[in-house]
């Protein structure tokens, strides 16, 4: 097992720790506030407010030089950090830049910088003088010394590159939020998952569109370390939940089988509980079953559609996702009786979805994002709803707290994320753009 693979399993045993108390709360009644680090202090800087004895360091801003000569894009979103060399960590960044996007561009409001990258590195280099704007950065940081080392772009000529997830073998699937079609400043559609293999070199990564993973507003994935099967959201008030069944787990450019969740006995259930008088309830088990879907690549953007003519479960803009001990759990950030989101919990192996988590109050987590799970047990939400957004935890005994506070701007956070030495938590805001590195005093 390599050290990627050792970081990916450890984080995902403690996602069920973190959150086995939050499901005893629920039993209970409702969510609390409580534990964590504290009351939030004010940043003079503005930048961020952190509990006291916390404090951070902001880098790979939208608009720096990187190494490879281009400029950090802007619209940072999802993220994850991978082991690197003598205890580096190395992060995998997307930018939700869309197409012909020239502001924030990694090639300049001009575009003068393209001719520093080979064009068919590129997936869609638009006609060569106007590239699509998303793809993602990769990050070398030295996590002990508190320090960049160096930036740059590694996957590029993509749209949206909203979120994502992780892979047991050290890549990260960068997923577009997007379903442009050829035409105009576009050579090529998109609406893919590209796979981004976590490496210190430098250089653009050769942009195959996993195709077989389905065409759609995707949001995130999420890998079963036991199995390969790949979990997706998608980002639509009426979208699916989907899962793909590699032919050869860890080599998701062979193809495979795309799939649909249906709540068995409830063919196209809505679980957005919006107006229903007889909602889904949190802790409830829901049975759940697999419908195969064909015309993946949807060409009309009528999968979901077809997905639920065949008895499929509507989620409400499904978006952050993590996997842990044989569960993934997801959010659905618009879910929910008052739209204030859910978060799902799938048990893969038994079969079974539960409504983890439905707070009805944006005071205790409003429209729930990105996710991630730290190794001491608690999981980290990034909120995109009014402002002032946060990062909320929730404690092994299952209580919120807040840890983060952006006091600048309506800006959301994304992309939490944590060292694989424990050591600090990343986190990115997403405009203007940048990124946090969070150390202190943390549990365990």
């Amino acid at each position: 097992m390599n050290l990627s693979r050792r970081h990916f399993l450890r984080s995902a045993g403690a996602v069920a720790l973190g959150l086995t108390g939050l499901r005893r709360l629920l039993a209970r009644g409702s969510p609390v506030r409580g534990g964590g680090y504290g009351e939030l202090v004010a940043d003079p800087q503005k930048v961020l407010d952190l509990p006291r004895g916390f404090r951070y360091h902001a880098f790979g801003k939208v608009g720096e030089r990187m190494d490879d000569g281009l400029l950090v894009p802007g619209l940072h979103d999802g993220m994850a950090a991978f082991p690197g060399a003598d205890g580096r960590t190395i992060l995998v960044r997307n930018h939700e830049l869309s197409a012909g996007s020239k502001k924030d561009s990694a090639f300049g409001p001009a575009m003068e910088l393209v001719g520093k990258v080979d064009r068919a590195r590129l997936y869609d280099a638009g006609g060569g003088t106007r590239p699509a704007g998303g793809g993602t950065t990769t990050l070398v940081y030295d996590t002990k010394a508190g320090r960049l080392e160096r930036q740059f772009l590694s996957l590029g000529g993509t749209i949206r590159n909203c979120a994502g997830g992780p892979t047991p073998w050290g890549s990260w699937l960068s997923c577009e939020e997007t379903m442009e079609k050829a035409g105009k400043t576009l050579e090529k559609d998109h609406g893919y998952v590209f796979e981004v293999p976590a490496r210190a070199e430098g250089g653009l990564v050769d942009p195959v569109p996993l195709k077989a993973l389905g065409r759609m507003n995707h949001e995130a994935a999420a890998v079963d370390p036991k199995t390969g099967i790949v979990y997706e959201t998608e980002d639509r008030s009426d979208g699916l939940f989907y899962r793909f069944l590699p032919a050869a787990p860890g080599k998701l450019a062979e193809g495979g089988k795309l799939q649909a969740l249906a709540v068995k006995g409830k063919p196209g259930l809505h679980t957005g509980n919006q107006g229903k008088a007889d909602p889904v309830r949190p802790g409830e088990g829901l049975e759940v079953e697999w419908i195969d879907l064909d015309e993946v690549e949807s060409p009309k953007d009528d999968l979901r559609k077809r997905g639920r003519e065949k008895g499929a479960a509507v989620f409400v803009r499904g978006e952050g996702m993590w996997y842990g001990r044989e569960a993934v759990y997801f959010a659905c950030t618009s879910g929910g009786r008052n739209k204030k989101g859910q978060i799902w919990r799938l048990l893969p192996e038994a079969g079974r979805l539960e409504l983890f988590v439905e707070p009805n109050d944006p005071n205790l987590l409003e429209n729930a994002d990105n996710m991630t799970v730290a190794p001491w047990g608690d999981l980290l939400v990034c909120e995109n709803g009014k402002a002032p957004n946060q990062v909320v935890g929730v404690t092994p005994e299952g209580k919120l707290y807040t840890l983060a506070r952006n006091p600048a701007s309506s800006s959301e956070f994304a992309g939490v994320t944590v060292s694989p030495d424990a050591s600090a938590v990343f986190v990115n805001v997403q405009k203007p753009g940048l990124t946090l590195a969070i150390t202190g005093p943390w549990a365990g």
